[in-house]
């Protein structure tokens, strides 16, 4: 059992799991298995990799790309340095969503299934809720937009159609409401998909002039359609994403939305709006268990500091989403003229990802070699995933961080070489 679990050494497995995977193996009668559930274990570990799908958010490796901020040691999550009493851990990013969003106050959560969650279980428990039919969605991993609705304690009221709602059907379920009812309008993100053709919505202004307080779930957590943060106009990839400023100034009395989608920080979820509201979500019960720790407030301070100081490129999302084509084309031709062999460059069409600008895609190029070869890459180190199209292997550098260039090179020149071989 010994001599196995040494023969694992490689896996990079501690000693405890490479006896464990040798147990396993023994105990099948198959011990030459060991290295095959060795590897399956080392494979659920986390580690970094390199993100060359094209994909920026791409929600199997994290969503946006994060830097490592922490430096150890202890830090005021709820101390008040300015008069050495506990404070609240959400001050710093309340303070900065509050600027940069125009909201009245603003907190964060662990993520922004939980932001909605709390938003209703505190604004609707027991109340109804109206909402579109076209916009009770699923997400990624069966998240159904009814289901939280169904365990906030909230009662859905169904509007619409799937491809029309119109403001007449929001103000008919209201009538048929009793007097002491006190329902929420919800308006909700598309996220990954989107109704074209013969379609009809009511936009947030209109649903706001109804009286009840409109909870507006942005999902893709865009701060301000302006993007006073990057150079230039917006990019054309965003129009029609919702943002967080302009639905708060259209009426909206809260927003939720996510911070690792467009934002471009760490997992968390935001509410911004009116004082009142956000303060009653605070203090609701369920808040405890859904509030941020220490490292992700760490994180989405830091992201929410460079822009309010206009730094995009301190924000690897913007920076590789802002990108030139040609600089990219530039960074691929180099890579492979360096590489040689059947290594080419073609023009590619990269995706935000995420649920965010469903069906948009970005200008971007790509690196490729004939046939399958993402196995062989994810067994570099660091890993690079890839995609297949057409035929050919493709390494899209609109999602590759330059910094990256030299370590995607090394792995296609191993390819090469060993195709020669």
């Amino acid at each position: 059992m010994d001599a196995i679990a040494r023969s694992l050494a490689e896996t990079g497995l501690p000693h405890l799991l490479r006896v464990a995977a040798a147990r396993e193996a023994v105990a099948a009668g198959a011990a030459g298995d060991a290295d095959r559930i060795a590897a399956g274990m080392a494979g659920h570990f986390l580690r970094p990799v390199i993100n060359a799908t094209g994909i920026l958010l791409h929600t199997n490796l994290g969503r946006a790309p994060l830097g490592e901020r922490s430096q150890g040691g202890a830090a005021n999550v709820e101390l008040d340095l300015s008069t050495g009493r506990r404070g609240q851990r959400t001050t710093s990013v309340s303070l900065l969503l509050r600027a940069l969003t125009g909201a009245e106050a603003a907190t964060a959560v662990n993520n922004g299934a939980a932001a909605l969650l709390l938003a209703l279980a505190t604004l609707a428990r027991g109340e109804p809720v109206v909402v579109s039919r076209g916009e009770l969605v699923e997400i990624g991993g069966g998240f159904r937009v009814p289901e939280v609705l169904a365990a906030s304690g909230a009662r859905l009221v169904e509007v619409g159609t799937t491809n029309k709602t119109r403001l007449s059907d929001y103000e008919r379920a209201l009538s048929e409401l009793p007097a002491e009812a006190k329902p929420v309008l919800l308006k909700v993100h598309q996220s990954n998909y989107r109704i074209v053709g013969f379609t009809e919505s009511t936009p947030l202004p209109e649903l706001a002039r109804l009286g009840p307080p409109v909870v507006a779930d942005l999902g893709s957590g865009l701060l301000d359609a302006e993007t006073p943060w990057l150079p230039g106009p917006p990019p054309r990839w965003l129009a029609g994403e919702p943002a967080a400023r302009q639905s708060l100034s259209e009426g909206a009395a809260l927003v939720t939305f996510s911070g690792d989608k467009l934002l471009g920080g760490p997992q968390a979820g935001v509410l911004a709006g009116a004082a009142e509201l956000v303060e009653q979500c605070a203090r609701n019960p369920l808040y405890r268990a859904l509030r941020p720790g220490g490292l992700v407030l760490a994180e989405l301070q830091a992201t929410l500091l460079a822009y309010a100081e206009r730094r995009y490129e301190d924000i690897a999302f913007w920076r590789m989403a802002a990108t030139p084509a040609l600089q990219l084309r530039q960074r691929a031709e180099a890579i492979a003229d360096r590489v040689g062999g059947p290594v080419a460059v073609c023009d590619s069409r990269a995706e935000v990802g995420a649920g965010s600008s469903p069906g948009e895609t970005i200008e971007s190029a790509a690196l490729f070699l004939p046939g399958d070869h993402r196995d062989a890459l994810l067994s570099q180190r660091p890993p690079i995933v890839a995609r297949v199209e057409g035929g050919r292997t493709l390494l899209d550098l609109r999602s590759v961080l330059p910094e990256d260039d030299g370590t995607v090179e090394g792995a296609l020149k191993q390819l090469v070489a060993g195709a020669g071989a």
